[in-house]
């Protein structure tokens, strides 16, 4: 370890700081084998997280149909990767207790035990607070294209969005700012909900160590991302049978994430 690096480390601990270290672009891949192999150590604690889930977005989206929301169903899926790594603390901490040699049962996924629940509760006070901006600003974007009309039924919004230049441009205005939004969420919740159930730390020490790691591991994180988007997004395709699967699989890699990211106290 170099001299700047070592002294990184003792100015992170003197702050009372966590530690974030510098990765390989590609260290995400081992995170994702990393939550394979946690799953299929315990599989049907991670199926029985993962169907609940699953059950719950076939709830939301019964709701949308039959209340003719059903074209709204992109714009929920798309805040799932808002609040997605708070619905996943049961699965941080099944893969704490799997590292720390522990028994998993479900009640302990379940019902999370924590000294920090309080700022846990924080944090995904955050993630719903943005989850809610989403949904304001996508109302105010469809209503500036689509108008007072309102935006019509899943099967005539589709080939609206993708073959009217009216779509077209509602779908690269709605995609630039929810990618903004995606990304800041993404900074401040990649490794803080995980790393709460770590660490006897607050909430703003935890986002500011997720700000830090994704700033200071760019490229590995912009990877991770894409990863989290990709897998999400295939889970969504499948009307949310893949989720089942997906799901636990990216919350048991989130955890290796926290793991290999933050140095030891």
């Amino acid at each position: 370890m170099s001299v700047s690096a070592e002294n990184g480390e003792a100015d992170g601990r003197a702050q009372g700081m966590p530690v974030i270290r510098k990765i390989r672009a590609d260290q995400p891949w081992r995170w994702l084998e990393a939550g394979w192999a946690d799953f299929r150590r315990i599989p049907a604690i991670s199926l029985t997280y993962g169907i609940a889930f699953l059950a719950a977005s076939l709830a939301l989206a019964a709701v949308l149909f039959l209340t003719g929301f059903s074209a709204l169903l992109p714009v929920f899926g798309a805040g799932f990767l808002l609040v997605g790594p708070l619905l996943a603390v049961g699965l941080y901490e099944a893969s704490r207790r799997l590292e720390a040699g522990l028994p998993v049962h479900l009640k302990d996924v379940v019902f999370v035990s924590s000294r920090n629940l309080s700022q846990l509760a924080l944090v995904g006070g955050m993630l719903a607070g943005a989850f809610i901006i989403w949904l304001r600003l996508a109302g105010w974007i469809s209503a500036a294209f689509f108008g007072p009309v309102g935006i019509p039924p899943l099967s005539e919004f589709v080939p609206t969005l993708l073959l009217t230049p009216r779509g077209l441009a509602m779908l690269a205005i709605g995609t630039a700012v929810g990618g903004v939004i995606a990304f800041a969420v993404f900074a401040i919740s990649a490794i803080s909900v995980p790393l709460l159930l770590a660490r006897d730390i607050d909430a703003v020490t935890a986002v500011i160590a997720s700000v830090r790691a994704v700033r200071e591991n760019f490229w590995a994180m912009l990877l991770w991302g894409w990863i989290v988007a990709l897998l999400t997004a295939l889970g969504i395709a499948t009307w949310f049978l893949g989720l089942a699967v997906i799901f636990p699989l990216l919350g048991h890699a989130t955890w290796h994430a926290q793991r290999a990211l933050v140095g030891d106290a």
